[in-house]
């Protein structure tokens, strides 16, 4: 058993959507660019980002490459809550998830939500930004 009472085997629900950066929203082209996650067993919600600024560059060269990082900050400054979240710092991580995966019409947008099982949610991050992102 682990100090949180859990079989060290046991494995949790999780959900994740990834984060799409789509430049110019009337053609419709997108790269993904990061990946949010979260588990209600754990309360764990997290963000991790990589934008490939080539690929961006590609498909529009006018992009504001800044401000699609500054989206991409906030985003992780939400899941990790405190005064980074600003309004949403209040909220719970499955609210948090559930206003970051609403659909939008930004350059940054949520992709939909899948589900999966793990033995570390807290390790999903790292390892779907590299399977999904990079």
């Amino acid at each position: 058993m682990t100090d949180h009472g859990k079989d060290p085997k046991e494995r949790a629900v999780f959900e994740y959507a990834l984060l799409r950066v789509v430049p110019r929203v009337e053609r419709g082209e997108q790269i993904n660019a990061g990946v949010v996650v979260y588990c209600q067993a754990e309360s764990f919600v997290e963000a991790r980002v990589h934008l490939d600024e080539r690929r961006l560059l590609a498909l529009d060269p006018a992009a504001d490459v800044a401000g699609v990082r500054a989206a991409l900050r906030a985003v992780e400054g939400v899941c990790a809550g405190g005064e980074r979240a600003g309004q949403a710092a209040c909220d719970d991580a499955g609210r948090r998830f559930r206003w970051l995966i609403a659909p939008r019409s930004t350059v940054v947008q949520p992709g939909p939500v899948h589900t999966g099982l793990t033995t570390d949610p807290r390790a999903e991050p790292e390892r779907l930004l590299d399977l999904l992102v990079r």
